[in-house]
């Protein structure tokens, strides 16, 4: 059997023979992870084990601290930031259950803008086609799972953050409702939305991921079966304007997973993702949560040059008064909880994760208008999740010349439950 290792040191020689056009990583932790693959040959020639993440390749993005390095969260601006004193919480418990880290993935700067690219330190091309948009803001996770130089990849999903990288690469992304997983030591976006996750090729690797993460001892997922449960369909304008393959694909899975016994069902939440879009007209939570992190260069003005589509509504989002944003949290709270009520008929909800697949990189870098219709779609469907306080997972959908993904969305806290469903709707699909 193949050493832990070997396969890291395939892995490191790839990356080397691209080095020079290096995007999807922003840092290798070459030494360090071959230590921490030795040891984890040495457990296994012992017969002992940490547990499922014991010998797993894994990569960090770019915004969780690294005792020692200033944390970039991909911006010029960080690099001569203070050194992290030490290791983010999710990074010292991947540790502890044996991950191999190899490295930073490259994001999107500050977190911010689901298309994946990055003015600084390169656009990671798509995993399937490297003329596409990785998808963002984690988008060289999205890219390192999808061309197999990481077993999982960390990222953070504010609106879909880890959710649309997975579906444009065909991997799978799962973010867990939002304060499951300790944010300490993660760079901020916004406090309200923000969710640490996993991407991986299997929800088995998500599942195992999430529970070290949340500090929960990692066991299998028990099998569901699929009979009786209850699909809600949200159709109405989180189906508009959705290319015709991605409903082809989503339709085709939505049939087998009826043809398991589940039962669907359309579900009205139109009504509530209007109501949510009335409070945040004036500005997002997210663009106002991080107009406070940025608050200090914002006022200055930056020493380095910054995306201007990450500072133009960060800028904006810095001159509403607090009363607005005092106003969006107290509707946002009466929001989750109808929606909760909404979603107790239904076991989970089935849809698109987002209605395109990846467009070319020159095409978002030539057509602006282009670029910001692009990027609505992205986060359309996604960001619903993050909204209205639910965990969610992308899967690859079978037979696409490109990939998307199919979602789907469960209440507050039932991650677990989430997890198990996905997985046997992962196993129906053949994955």
């Amino acid at each position: 059997m193949q050493s832990i290792r070997d396969r890291l040191e395939i892995i490191l020689s790839r990356l080397a023979n691209r080095a020079a056009d290096e995007k999807v990583f922003t840092k290798l932790y070459v030494e360090v992870a071959r230590a921490a693959a030795d040891a984890s040959d040495a457990r296994s020639r012992a017969g002992v084990t940490l547990g499922p993440l014991d010998g797993a390749i894994v990569s960090i993005k770019d915004l969780f601290d690294v005792a020692g390095e200033p944390t970039t969260a991909g911006s010029l601006m960080r690099r001569t930031s203070a050194p992290a004193a030490r290791d983010a919480a999710v990074v010292s418990r991947l540790r502890q259950a044996g991950a191999v880290i190899i490295g930073k993935t490259n994001m999107t700067e500050f977190a911010f803008t689901a298309i994946g690219d990055n003015m600084h330190y390169g656009t990671p091309g798509n995993a399937g086609d490297a003329s596409r948009i990785p998808g963002g803001s984690s988008s060289g996770a999205g890219v390192s799972v999808g061309e197999g130089t990481s077993d999982i990849s960390i990222g953070s999903d504010t609106g879909g953050s880890i959710r649309i990288p997975a579906a444009l690469n065909g991997v799978v992304g799962f973010k867990p409702t939002a304060r499951r997983v300790q944010l300490t030591g993660a760079f901020p976006l916004s406090g309200t939305l923000d969710s640490i996750g996993p991407l991986a090729r299997t929800v088995a690797q998500c599942a195992a991921t999430d529970a070290v993460m949340a500090g929960e001892v990692p066991i299998d997922l028990a099998a569901i079966s699929l009979a009786g449960l209850r699909v809600g369909v949200p159709r109405g304008v989180l189906f508009d304007e959705t290319e015709g393959e991605v409903t082809a694909a989503f339709e085709h899975c939505l049939g087998k997973i009826e043809q398991a016994g589940a039962r669907m069902a359309d579900l009205v939440i139109d009504d509530m993702i209007a109501e949510l879009r009335t409070a945040t007209k004036r500005g997002s939570i997210a663009a106002m949560e991080g107009a406070e992190v940025h608050a200090d260069w914002l006022a200055t003005g930056a020493s380095v040059p910054v995306d201007p589509h990450v500072s133009g509504p960060l800028s904006r989002a810095a001159m509403l008064p607090a009363p607005v944003y005092i106003r969006v949290l107290r509707r946002r709270g009466a929001l989750v909880a109808a929606m909760d009520e909404r979603l107790a008929s239904v076991d989970v909800l089935a849809l698109p994760t987002t209605p395109v697949m990846a467009p070319t990189i020159v095409s978002m870098a030539e057509d602006a208008e282009l670029r910001d219709r692009v990027e609505g779609l992205l986060l359309r469907n996604t960001q619903v999740a993050n909204q209205f306080d639910l965990c969610a997972i992308s899967l690859p959908m079978p037979g696409m010349a490109l990939p998307a993904g199919l979602m789907l969305v469960a209440r507050n806290g039932h991650d677990r439950r989430l997890l198990r469903i996905a997985a046997e709707v992962e196993r129906l699909l053949g994955g």
